[in-house]
């Protein structure tokens, strides 16, 4: 009996040499390489992120880095301790052949049915990654228009002026129109009548523009008075004209809002008239 159990202790004793110590090893590797891997990323993450030449604030910055430097180190995670299980289900003899074979026809399956999940999350990536647009602009994409209230690697959440909350696959998403980035723009097209006197009208616009840049209400949400830009067309009862203006991200429709109230005021005052629709009948003289 007790040479029954010293051929088992000393079995296991060689089993832990030989295993053992291998197991321990592979352990501490991965868990060395994870260590090296994550301090690897998160450096090689700032460097490429602060070499992007995006104007962005640094608490929007931190938020970017952060969230591409969590992706890859969840990634790199999940592949170490992959690799690691594998080698040491065998060393403990287990053959992992069927269990690779296994793996492998589970990620073509896997592949098959998760192509739109694995598009949806490589466009979220570079979304991400290039800073296309992020929490809090007003983007249309996909046939929506809204406020982004939230991205992930996943999905854009959008929420329009309705209310409705639009859930957009990333991977849906091939044209994205950022409306509220870095600035916006006042755009406004206005139409006065033919016998108007242009000159009047480009000073009452400019006026108009500049007192709502200069109004202590409005003057922090504009970046540049609206002025009057050019003559845009001749409409069938109007001259258009165009009005250009910059202002802080989100803020344009409030400025317009604005914008059209004080220059209707001051049109009615000058008497610059913004015309209805007009045709003219020619009636058939009989010969």
């Amino acid at each position: 009996m007790d040479i029954l159990n010293f051929e088992i202790i000393d079995s296991a004793y060689a089993w832990l040499i030989s295993h053992g110590l291998k197991i321990v090893g592979i352990l501490a590797a991965a868990y060395i390489l994870k260590k090296f891997g994550f301090a690897f990323i998160g450096r090689l993450v700032r460097k490429i992120a602060g070499k992007s030449g995006l104007l962005l604030s640094l608490e929007a910055e931190k938020q970017r880095e952060d969230t591409l430097i969590k992706v890859f180190n969840t990634t790199l995670g999940v592949a170490l301790w992959v690799v690691a299980g594998m080698m040491i289900l065998s060393e403990l003899g287990i053959n992992i052949g069927p269990l690779l074979a296994a793996a492998g026809v589970a990620g073509l399956a896997f592949g098959f049915g998760g192509q739109y999940l694995i598009r949806d999350v490589i466009s979220g990536l570079f979304i991400i990654f290039e800073n296309q647009y992020r929490v809090g602009d007003v983007l249309c994409a996909a046939g929506k228009c809204g406020l982004v209230e939230d991205i992930n690697l996943r999905l854009t959440v959008l929420r329009d002026l309705d209310g409705t909350v639009h859930n957009i696959p990333n991977g849906e998403i091939h044209v994205a129109s950022n409306l509220t980035k870095n600035y916006s723009r006042v755009n406004l097209n206005i139409g006065v009548a033919y016998d108007s006197d242009l000159e009047k009208v480009i000073e009452v616009v400019n006026k108009v523009g500049k007192e709502l840049a200069e109004d202590p209400k409005w003057k922090e949400h504009i970046l540049k008075a609206p002025e009057f830009l050019r003559v845009d067309d001749f409409g069938d009862s109007a001259i258009i004209i165009k009005i250009l203006g910059d202002t802080k991200p989100i803020q344009q429709w409030g400025v317009m809002g604005e914008l059209r109230k004080r220059l209707k005021i001051a049109f009615d005052k000058e008497g610059i008239v913004i015309p209805f629709p007009q045709r003219v009948f020619h009636q058939a003289k009989n010969g």
